[in-house]
């Protein structure tokens, strides 16, 4: 036992020295490494020794081993080189011990003692690696779904309770001092995607992100320290399948669910089917709109209501010049320009407008008046 331990040993010095997993490791690390590699090598020479066969003792060793490196964070190639470097440290221990003489076995003997050993790492490895990735696996699992648990929280509030906001930093790798934005993309098929691969893409350009899907969305945390809003959306715009809707964090993780229902918002206000990603200021008016519906119908009473009540073709008319107008600061002549009409045919349309309802084009207050109710009516100033 004393030459087994002592074989352990010197396999378990040289894997401290070779091996940086297990150099940077604590007490318990190095104690347990020594504690596996003796047990490792005594069912080792037992096998050699044909005193023993693999049995359901030394699988569970394997399977253990595979676990507890997993749950340590030491890598799969580190803990495969750990085995094999056992097991030449084992047979040139054993060569080692007949050159001296301290064994007394003919070389047959030492060659099928050799063969034992390099046809048992295979069975070792095979198990330990299995055991390895499954408990792997496990973890992964158990680490997104409390990552997704911190999102969910996040987007229900409970960023301002000051512990869950120091486990969810601490959970998503997160900082005090990061800037955060938050992105949603409403899922109209749930056969497709409205972004396509946006961690992947964020993390290329050095970019935290987590992402995860609720109440029919798409949403993702974004840490945009050291770099703008716009450089985000551009990093964004080549994942775009759908409508996407972006808007900054105030008041730090506190302000997450209130940054989470304004993207949302942001996103919705665009047309069904749209490809396009957009921030909270473009669609600031939409979003006004959008979100006070009880004040719709009081709005298009008091403006585009008596156009509404004309004949569609009619409306449709004076609402697409009204559109242009708007979109033009009120000069007919750039408008004329955009409806592809005459000038005069312009101010004609514009004046049933203004008479219509009771608005001025020239009025700060009325233009914007008219802005809103136009959105309302599902037409954007904006869109030629």
């Amino acid at each position: 036992m004393g030459h087994t331990d002592a074989i352990a040993d010197d396999i378990a010095l040289r894997l401290l020295e070779s091996e940086p997993v297990y150099a940077q490791g604590g007490p318990e690390l190095h104690a347990e490494l020594r504690a596996s590699c003796r047990e490792h090598t005594r069912r080792g020479v037992r096998t050699m020794a044909g005193l023993a066969e693999p049995d359901d003792a030394a699988v569970h060793v394997w399977r253990e081993t595979g676990r507890t490196r997993a749950r340590q964070g030491v890598p799969m190639d580190a803990v495969l080189r750990a085995y094999s470097t056992g097991s030449r440290a084992l047979w040139e221990g054993l060569l080692d011990r007949a050159h001296r003489g301290d064994l007394e076995v003919d070389e047959r003997v030492l060659l099928l003692a050799g063969q034992t050993v390099w046809r048992a790492l295979e069975t070792q490895t095979a198990t330990m690696a299995q055991a390895y990735r499954r408990e792997e696996a496990r973890l992964h699992r158990r680490d997104l779904q409390r990552q997704q648990n911190l999102l969910d929280g996040l987007v229900e509030g409970r960023g301002a309770d000051p512990l869950f906001a120091a486990d969810a930093r601490e959970g998503l790798g997160i900082g005090d001092e990061d800037l955060l934005v938050c992105v949603v993309a409403p899922i109209e098929d749930p056969l497709d995607e409205p972004l396509k691969a946006p961690h992947d893409r964020l993390d290329r350009s050095g970019i935290v992100s987590h992402w995860h899907v609720r109440s029919g969305a798409s949403f993702g945390i974004v840490a945009v320290s050291g770099r703008s809003l716009d450089d985000v959306v551009q990093l964004l715009q080549p994942c775009v399948a759908g409508r996407v809707g972006v808007a900054d964090v105030s008041e730090g993780l506190a302000g997450v669910a209130m940054a989470y229902r304004l993207a949302s918002r942001a996103a919705e206000t665009l047309p069904a089917g749209t490809r396009r990603v957009v921030t909270l200021a473009q669609r600031l008016p939409e979003v006004l709109v959008a979100g006070s519906p009880e004040v719709v119908p009081a709005l298009l009473a008091s403006t585009l209501d008596p156009v509404l009540a004309l004949p569609t073709q009619q409306a449709d008319v004076l609402l697409d010049t009204l559109a242009a107008l708007l979109r033009a600061d009120g000069s007919p002549t750039h408008a004329a320009e955009v409806l592809y009409c005459h000038r005069n045919t312009v101010i004609y349309r514009m004046r049933q407008l203004e008479s219509l309802t009771g608005r001025k084009l020239h009025d700060a207050r009325d233009k914007l008046l008219l802005t809103l109710a136009l959105l309302a009516t599902g037409r954007s100033p904006d869109s030629p």
